[in-house]
């Protein structure tokens, strides 16, 4: 009787092992199924502090599908799965021997399982950051989830070079989809069937601070890296929001999501790409998605020549029900088309583009569109094609069609056109069906060689007819330089649409509105014949530059996107003329609304321009290919738009200075007030010399006047009336140099000293300290000292800490100071009244290379663009 109690007793203890969720660690030999654990979740494993569970889960709630994953237990989200794409029954088993892990399904049939190990596994372990660990008995690692990412990485994971991240199915299919996100040397890439769509390296708020090789993409808990020399270097970075538990996941939509979970909801910190419009199949198959700012989600039409498609693969499919969109080859669906043999093409028209565009180089250069519809048509992996005029580029849409995007027509020359296939069974004798290109299909089925031919010999006559036109109107004078060459003589990739002369005469009205000038030209306002305003630039002082030299150079600038910089709409290069044409950034530029006579700047609205600011400049120094120093960063070239954005203008435009100017460059470029120490000793010019300058500016946001102006004796520093045009109601002036004065403060802590009067107590202590210390940080004597713009953007978000400023490499500022002292008080001395103004700026003015004076010199002086 005792025997049988006993033996009882020992049953009911091994079938309830089975049924046991574990703590910290498991041992082989195990064997778990859904349907034979006590946890309803279907977990068997629990990380220390319960934080994470690995369990026999099926997502969604569906009764088909069960899945080994990790999961955060609090938010309930799946971080890891094992047989992704091999799900298991709700009886299908999980079972841990010496051996490793395996699924499988119900009749014992392997469904997943881990690699070979290298020695006995002695224990399963799930980790408090979520890692699913097989140890032997030495305690060393054998296999680990981590180093097997699925979509999701989490704070502790790395994702090496070469490793990537896929999207799942659906919420209820874990199974491997169509997005992938993969780490390469120097950036992360999102691809949809190998066409790339976003790269970390575009975002706006995400920042290069090294040009070193990436190694590998992880997350903490105050940010987003991408790092190189293990861990030492961040090649680029994101700052976020102290957080406990953060990750980073390939979403369902194809975009790259960076969320955090406090409490019971989730906060979505980095989206890329930010423009739902870029993803590649919002809208589905030839969807056309445009952007509604009204609305969060973009809106989904069909383009001409499309209607919505009711069939099984959404989006949009030809109006014309003969034709049909095509599969590429290799793909699932090509051979139910296989019998097709009639191809055509349908135009998409102008205004469109596509996602895969902004990240591929055109398949040919300098190709007529003839040419580029032939590579379409001979290739079956090609199912539509995008031509680019103004460069001949040829642009091919290749293994899938996602959605088509809608843009401003000026952005891009680029004219689109999809593949369409035509089944010889579907035409009648007595059809009359044309392709979009006006090449008849009934002769394409009759003739298919013999009409192709004739084609290409009608178009080349055509083409050939045009090409001496215009070179007849060269040669009678329309374009009035023949010595630099025909610009439709040669092609050149990225180039921005291209105008003529008499079009911008006629867009700025003769060139009528003036609405600024400089250095480097005057700037037009203008509206082009598609309503689009626009600022035209014309140039001057940049030299006898040959029209393919000034080509090249635009290329290279109208390339560079962010959306802290204004952006090259185009250009002109006929005959002598050279100009470039602008967006219009209509609330001006940045001196005339903080130095002007109009609405107060309010201390939010300052922040906005100076982390707007920050982020252009950090982009020009590490974002793009080409780094650009802009070494003319003051309130003239910091335009702004409606909300108070702030875009950098002008960068790049040194390249165009003419040869004399050119070997003037370490004395002559830039503007007293914002030149760095080291344009005065002949020192190397690096991007630390755009920090010194934003410094200058930024001490400029914080008082709301010029870093040099007047005051009057019996006035104070925050009289309200300096530094703003208005001229001194004393006859005893003095000359005020405000780095020096906010070295002083910042010595004293008396930070509302140096805060614009006009805010009224709208600011506090701690805002001005803040701003007040990143900018003599800025402004340091040596360049190596002064941070990067980076860590300044940073800083301003907040995520960076904020350093104390280098007094000793501060010193400088007390000279600069005592000079601008002496030739305030020569200036008294010499002059009186009105006139005793002007004297002062002219004595204390310093010539190049001079080392007796140091002041301001208004920015009409040298300056670049509005």
């Amino acid at each position: 009787m005792k025997i049988n109690i006993i033996f009882s007793y020992i049953f009911l203890l091994f079938t309830s092992i089975s049924a046991y969720t574990y703590l910290d660690y498991i041992k082989p030999n195990l064997t778990a199924s859904y349907l034979q654990l006590i946890d309803d979740s279907g977990s068997f494993l629990l990380s220390p502090n319960k934080t994470f569970k690995a369990s026999i889960f099926n997502p969604g709630g569906q009764q088909t599908s069960f899945y080994l994953c990790v999961i955060h237990v609090a938010s309930s989200t799946i971080i890891w799965s094992a047989n992704r794409n091999a799900p298991i029954s709700n009886s299908g088993k999980m079972s841990l021997t010496v051996k490793g892990i395996t699924v499988a399904d119900k009749d014992g049939n392997t469904k997943w399982s881990t690699p070979p190990l290298k020695s006995r596994a002695y224990k399963l372990v799930l980790t408090e950051m979520g890692n699913l660990i097989l140890l032997d008995q030495s305690n060393d690692s054998l296999w680990e989830s981590f180093q097997y990412p699925t979509d999701t990485i989490v704070i502790g994971q790395r994702l090496p070079v070469g490793a990537s991240l896929s999207s799942a199915a659906s919420d209820s299919d874990l199974s491997t989809g169509n997005y992938n996100l993969t780490i390469t040397a120097s950036d992360a890439i999102l691809q949809w069937y190998g066409q790339t769509y976003w790269k970390l390296s575009t975002a706006t708020n995400v920042y290069k601070n090294s040009n070193d090789m990436v190694e590998y993409m992880a997350i903490n808990r105050t940010g987003f890296y991408l790092f190189g020399h293990d861990g030492i270097v961040a090649v680029f970075h994101v700052g976020l929001p102290l957080t406990n538990f953060r990750i980073a996941k390939l979403a369902l939509s194809g975009q790259f999501t960076i969320s955090s979970f406090s409490g019971t909801d989730w906060k979505k910190e980095f989206v890329g790409p930010d423009d739902g419009c870029q993803t590649p199949s919002v809208c589905g198959r030839v969807g056309l998605c445009a952007d509604d700012t009204t609305l969060s989600t973009p809106v989904c039409s069909c383009p001409s020549n499309f209607r919505v498609d009711s069939g099984n693969f959404g989006g949009c499919v030809p109006s014309n029900g003969s034709y049909s969109l095509p599969f590429a080859c290799g793909s699932t669906d090509y051979h139910s088309q296989s019998n097709s043999s009639v191809v055509s093409f349908l135009k998409l028209g102008y205004g469109l583009e596509y996602f895969h565009n902004f990240y591929s180089d055109p398949i040919m250069y300098g190709v007529n569109l003839s040419v580029c519809q032939s590579l379409c048509s001979s290739n079956c992996s090609c199912l539509g094609f995008f031509y680019e005029n103004a460069s001949g580029s040829c642009y091919m849409i290749e293994n899938e069609l996602g959605s088509i995007q809608s843009r401003d027509a000026g952005e891009r020359d680029m004219l689109g056109f999809i593949k369409a296939i035509v089944g010889v069974s579907k035409i009648t004798n007595d059809e009359q069906t044309y392709s979009q290109e006006g090449f008849p299909v009934a002769a394409a089925v009759m003739l298919p060689i013999t009409g192709f031919v004739l084609f290409m010999v009608l178009f080349f006559f055509l083409w050939r007819r045009l090409k001496l036109s215009k070179m007849q109107e060269v040669k009678l004078g329309k374009a009035s330089s023949h010595s630099s060459g025909d610009l439709d003589a040669f092609f050149i990739p990225g180039l921005p649409t291209r105008f003529d002369y008499e079009e911008l005469e006629e867009a700025t009205d003769n060139f009528k509105t003036l609405v600024g000038s400089g250095g480097f030209g005057a700037v037009y306002r203008g509206v082009l014949s598609n309503n689009t305003v626009v600022a035209v630039k014309k140039l001057v002082n940049i030299g006898i530059q040959g029209k393919k030299d000034f080509c090249t150079e635009i290329a290279v600038i109208g390339n560079i996107h962010h959306v802290n910089l204004v952006k090259l709409k185009g250009f002109c290069a006929q005959g002598r003329h050279r100009m470039l044409v602008y967006e219009y950034m209509n609330r001006g530029s940045l001196d005339r609304i903080l130095f002007g006579g109009g609405p107060v700047l309010e201390w939010q609205e300052r922040l906005d321009v100076a982390l707007g600011t920050a982020r252009g400049l950090a982009y020009l120094h590490g974002g793009c290919e080409l780094k650009i120093i802009h070494c003319d960063i003051k309130p003239e070239n910091i335009l702004l738009q409606d909300n108070f954005q702030a875009k950098i203008s002008d960068f790049g435009l040194s390249k165009f200075l003419s040869p004399e100017e050119s070997g003037l460059f370490t004395t002559m470029r830039g503007t007293r007030g914002y030149l760095a120490p080291e344009w005065l000793t002949n020192s190397a010019i690096s991007e630390k010399t755009d920090v010194y300058s934003f410094g200058m500016v930024l001490l400029e946001l914080i008082s709301g006047r010029k870093n040099c102006f007047f005051r009057s004796r019996s006035h104070s520093v925050d009289d309200s009336n300096s530094g703003r045009g208005h001229s001194p109601t004393s006859s005893t002036t003095g000359l005020v140099y405000f780095p020096l004065f906010a070295l002083e403060m910042h010595e004293q802590g008396s930070y509302l000293e140096l805060a614009d009067p006009r805010l009224e107590g709208r600011v506090t202590n701690d805002e001005v300290e803040k701003l007040v210390r990143i900018a003599l940080c800025c402004v340091h004597e040596e360049p190596p000292l002064r941070p990067n713009m980076a860590t300044v953007v940073g800083m301003l978000e907040g995520g960076t800490p904020l350093p104390q400023p280098r007094m000793e490499s501060l010193n400088f500022l007390r000279f600069y100071g005592r000079r601008f002292t002496e030739a305030s008080m020569i200036a008294e001395e010499n002059e009186s009244g009105s006139m005793m103004h002007q004297q002062a700026r002219n004595s204390t003015s310093m010539t190049s290379g001079s080392q007796t004076g140091f002041s301001y010199i208004s920015s009409q002086n040298i300056s670049g663009p509005r």
